[in-house]
């Protein structure tokens, strides 16, 4: 991998003016460049599959296909067979990752998604030094997740009805989302995950110390292959806790956490934090 290369980016928008405004900052950077630009879903999934970006910037809400379902197809593009034998000098080695671009009413296609494959979400009001900071932490393989939009989705995954295994009722369910469950926050195996929150609501049944006395009929036989520290350091990550923040709270080391949070991540199957949080809420960890 020739890690000097540009971080090549799409950025899908029904607005032109948007799409503008974020090509703007994009091309701004030495070590970016917009590759493709995009009005619908269809499009982006057509230019994704051409392109081979890095990174996709997807509105949730366009004409046509919608970012829901555009996500759902790149990401099952990058999973492809045959993905793995690219040579390691290409620029096509990485998968294409998509960051959802949303506003505080659209929380529930949010969730699926995110479900759907997504590295993350940010909001449009977005600062332009997030925004790009963001692009560069997905681009390493990490997940990412505006805080306070966090605190917004579980509230109103709250609010909607919140069941174990994916069961929601309200709006959450009719939007297409399968899971009933939380985002995470910045910050992979790697990564310090400085964008932390504070504030989540828990769950009904949960205790005051986050764990959930209501536990559910059925937990992933993953649950199983964690051992009692991991467990700790998964309810923290669920929590919204970063690496560092972890490591004060269980006295125990920053590169400790990050080797808990990598095992954790390979026994459960998880590509990512947001990944790692669904799983928590799903198996009543929190």
């Amino acid at each position: 991998m020739n890690e000097s290369r540009s971080i090549r980016v799409i950025i899908a928008d029904d607005q032109k003016l948007v799409r503008a405004g974020f090509a703007m900052v994009i091309g701004s950077q030495p070590d970016m460049e917009v590759v493709g630009q995009a009005s619908d879903g269809a499009q982006a999934v057509a230019l994704a599959e051409s392109l081979h970006p890095d990174v996709v910037l997807m509105d949730v809400r366009m004409p046509g296909m919608d970012g829901i379902e555009a996500t759902s197809r790149i990401t099952s593009l990058s999973a492809a067979p045959g993905d793995a034998t690219v040579s390691a000098e290409s620029a096509d080695d990485r998968p294409t990752r998509v960051i959802i671009l949303t506003t505080f009413d659209l929380d529930e296609y949010v969730m699926a998604a995110i479900n759907a494959g997504a590295s993350g979400f940010l909001l449009k009001d977005t600062e332009p030094e997030t925004l790009l900071s963001s692009i560069r932490t997905v681009f390493q393989g990490n997940a990412i997740i505006a805080p306070s939009a966090t605190k917004r989705l579980i509230e109103k995954m709250m609010q909607d009805g919140y069941a174990q295994h994916g069961s929601l009722t309200g709006d959450v369910a009719r939007s297409g989302a399968v899971y009933g469950s939380a985002v995470g926050v910045s910050g992979g195996a790697a990564g310090n995950g400085a964008g932390s929150m504070t504030g989540i609501p828990s769950p009904a049944g949960a205790a005051s110390d986050g764990s959930n006395t209501s536990r559910p009929a059925y937990t992933d036989p993953e649950l199983d292959l964690l051992t009692d520290r991991e467990r700790e350091v998964l309810v923290e990550i669920a929590h919204g806790l970063s690496n560092q923040e972890i490591a004060d709270k269980l006295f125990i080391s920053l590169p400790t956490v990050k080797t808990h949070v990598a095992h954790i991540l390979a026994k459960i199957n998880a590509r990512d934090r947001v990944q790692a949080v669904v799983f928590a809420y799903d198996n009543g960890l929190v």
